[in-house]
């Protein structure tokens, strides 16, 4: 539980100090292990999501947290890497590394992503993860 509340205070803290832009997310990640994540946009290139493993029983429930920044930002795509942590079904270090686009210019709150999660696994080994999915910005 101390977990959660410290990623409740990080997020809270960032909202508060900064007003100019910020933004959040839903999205789903497809794979063996497929996930589901809330992301907080900071800007157009520092963002957070929390993430939750989908395909697992209640008491292998597996949370990550990545921190991410737009290495590359242009109207119609995101190159991104970021660094995180993973607790309970794999205990370490993931480190996700994307791009996600906008298929439709018309809906620009609407974006498709493809990303490839190394995790170092303190239990076992180096695992290389894949997905695919959907992310839709929520506000403004």
């Amino acid at each position: 539980m101390n977990k959660l509340r410290i990623i409740i205070i990080f997020l809270a803290f960032f909202g508060l100090f900064n007003k100019g832009y910020s933004q959040l997310s839903v999205s789903y990640y497809s794979s063996s292990l497929s996930k589901v994540g809330v992301g907080y946009n900071f800007s157009n290139k520092i963002w957070t999501e929390a993430r939750l493993y989908s395909n697992t029983i209640i008491d292998n429930t597996t949370p990550e947290f990545v921190f991410c920044a737009n290495l590359l930002h242009k109207e119609k795509y995101n190159l991104y890497l970021g660094v995180g942590g993973v607790v309970n079904y794999f205990n370490g270090v993931v480190v996700p590394i994307g791009v996600q686009f906008t298929p439709f210019d018309k809906i620009q709150h609407f974006t498709l992503h493809i990303e490839l999660e190394p995790t170092i696994d303190f239990d076992s080994d180096l695992i290389l993860q894949s997905s695919f999915g959907v992310r839709v910005m929520l506000g403004k």
